[in-house]
């Protein structure tokens, strides 16, 4: 019998059951995560994490990922849209 767990997420507190178990059913397994997002998300946090924030924090690490690049490409001309260096 697969093991299936009532936790909360780490970041915004949304109560979901994890399905470790059965992981290809878990909620998780709806958002795909590359190595590069996946560490990220892991040096912030360290236990499960609901579906929506999995989400957020891949639109995240691809959009800091985005203004490095711009960072790069630009140099001393780059701004971040808020008008900060």
């Amino acid at each position: 019998m697969a093991h299936h767990e009532e936790k909360y997420c780490q970041r915004c507190n949304a109560q979901f059951e994890c399905k470790v178990g059965s992981i290809t059913l878990c909620q998780c397994n709806e958002v795909e995560i590359n190595k590069e997002e996946w560490e990220y998300i892991n040096l912030k946090y360290s236990d499960c994490l609901c579906a929506q924030c999995l989400r957020l924090l891949k639109s995240e690490y691809q959009n800091l990922k985005h203004q490095q690049s711009l960072r790069k490409i630009l140099g001393v001309y780059y701004r971040k849209s808020n008008g900060n260096n």
